[in-house]
């Protein structure tokens, strides 16, 4: 397991922890008392750091690197039911975008989203995270496939953006992400967005429009990451924790702003620290907005999502 920094206290009792079950395994000495009295510290010392966490602590932590990623919700969700679908049918298949038909019990799901690498290897293949045009418009197949067999489908969003490069804007990457948001308004079918990790700019948004928005307590969602942001406005990165905070890009700001439906708690610790029970949380949350969403026909679907979106923004004096 890794740390950030201010998760540093909670190292240092948990290898606290392990010593002294170390001592009582290999000696005679009853450590049963003092082991207890570790752990009861170590879930007061983790209720409070996170309990206080600040805008920039969150962005740090929904790049943990032992977070999961898409395809470990997607497979843990769906088991070997899922089938990954390739390509665009125009230009390549983007390795940042995936998607594809899964099932959770008896019902299928089309899931989309963006993948992360674990290594250098494979960072370097996802494009860490940076679709395309061509990954936009694979997601935007996918969705139309899921709509001509009223498959309900289920956005997975973790993306510092949609990739910046030269031969991405030649293959328009703007009208791409543009197409998308708005097939997303009109699509027949329900859609479930899931902010997972990082939710930055027209990257997020080129998969974010759905009937139900739902963000994890630890992600974020934002024009702009801090960094660039205090980039920006102060030339430099330093500033990126005001950034931050400036931004109200936490889950809490963006419900407070109705920009969002839904905060989807995560385990103490974040979700790397109990993944099993994250995706527990997280399939529970797709089952029951799905049950929700389904009982309405098409065209309510879409009236109600475009209303939903026509509203954002909207300031009463």
């Amino acid at each position: 397991m890794e740390y950030l920094d201010f998760e540093l206290p909670i190292k240092e009792l948990e290898e606290q922890l392990d010593k002294c079950m170390i001592i009582g395994e290999e000696s005679d000495v009853d450590v049963t008392e003092t082991c207890k009295q570790i752990e009861k510290k170590l879930l007061e010392t983790r209720k409070e750091i996170y309990k206080n966490l600040t805008a920039w602590q969150r962005v740090q932590l929904s790049r943990h690197p032992n977070r999961p990623y898409t395809l470990d919700y997607i497979k843990a969700i769906c088991g070997t039911t899922f089938l990954e679908l390739h390509g665009d049918r125009n230009v390549k298949d983007d390795k940042a975008m995936i998607g594809g038909l899964g099932k959770i019990g008896d019902q299928s799901y089309m899931f989309i989203g963006q993948q992360k690498g674990y290594n250098t290897k494979t960072r370097q293949y996802r494009n860490f995270g940076m679709a395309n045009p061509e990954g936009y418009r694979k997601a935007l197949r996918l969705m139309k496939s899921a709509e001509k067999f009223n498959i309900p489908v289920v956005c997975l969003i973790d993306t510092p953006g949609a990739y910046p490069g030269i031969e991405a804007e030649e293959r328009g990457q703007g009208e791409a992400i543009a197409r998308n948001i708005l097939e997303m308004t009109r699509l027949k079918v329900p859609i479930i967005v899931v902010i997972i990790g990082e939710g930055a700019s027209g990257g997020a948004l080129g998969i974010g429009v759905g009937d139900k928005v739902l963000m994890l307590e630890n992600t974020w969602y934002s024009v702009i990451s801090p960094e660039s942001c205090s980039s920006i406005l102060w030339r430099s990165w330093e500033y990126k924790e005001i950034a931050a905070d400036a931004l109200k890009l936490t889950a809490t700001d963006m419900k407070k702003l109705k920009l969002i439906d839904e905060i989807v708690r995560e385990p103490a610790g974040g979700a790397h620290s109990s993944r099993d029970k994250t995706f527990e949380i997280v399939k529970n949350k797709i089952i029951s907005n799905y049950e929700e969403l389904k009982k309405l026909s098409p065209k309510e679907l879409i009236k109600i999502r475009m209303d939903k979106y026509a509203n954002m923004g909207v300031f009463n004096d």
